[in-house]
């Protein structure tokens, strides 16, 4: 499933172009950067079951918490993680940027990241800038330009498995999911 938004004149233009764009990039120097939430609620999508046999199983309903995870990826499959509790703000992000992203940065890094708006305060892209790098934002409507949606697929599934249940819980099965990313 994809936006529809991406066949507007515009987005497909602004599409394209990245997509030319990019074809000039080091790949050894480019940062994918999103973030994506996880809830005490998570459980498989699909089980087994005896032939005939319904397979049953059970998650909170009303009573489960959010947690933010903001991460980066490189094409070697090293990641710069930050969870909070519930959602996420410009300051949220800013500290992502300011505690756990900059120390990995390097100059001449490329910061890939979401067309939305707390990662595009001044204050945020200056703390990229700082560090020698600088920062490309993707076409509106363009998850699937961005690689670290793998890494997120990847991260959830494990996540579903653990069925964590706490958020203490659910912030070490988001270690140990992140520990099995790899550049493949």
């Amino acid at each position: 499933l994809r936006a529809s938004e991406q066949e507007r004149a515009d987005i497909a233009k602004a599409r394209r172009a990245w997509r030319k764009e990019q074809r000039g990039l080091d790949p050894a120097k480019l940062i994918f950067l999103d973030e994506s939430g996880a809830k005490t609620n998570l459980t498989r999508l699909r089980g087994r079951a005896q032939r005939g046999e319904r397979g049953h199983a059970t998650s909170p309903q009303g009573h489960w918490k959010v947690t933010t995870m903001i991460s980066s990826i490189r094409v070697d499959g090293t990641t710069a993680c930050m969870t909070i509790d519930g959602a996420t703000d410009t300051e949220v992000f800013r500290a992502y940027i300011q505690q756990v992203l900059s120390p990995t940065l390097r100059a001449g890094d490329v910061v890939i990241m979401d067309n939305l708006s707390p990662p595009k305060s001044d204050g945020t892209l200056g703390v990229i800038q700082q560090q020698g790098a600088q920062v490309k934002f993707l076409p509106a409507y363009s998850p699937d330009l961005n690689p670290i949606e793998m890494m997120w697929s990847k991260v959830k599934t494990s996540l579903r498995s653990a069925e964590a249940r706490t958020q203490p819980t659910l912030t070490q099965a988001v270690a140990t999911a992140l520990a099995s990313v790899t550049a493949q």
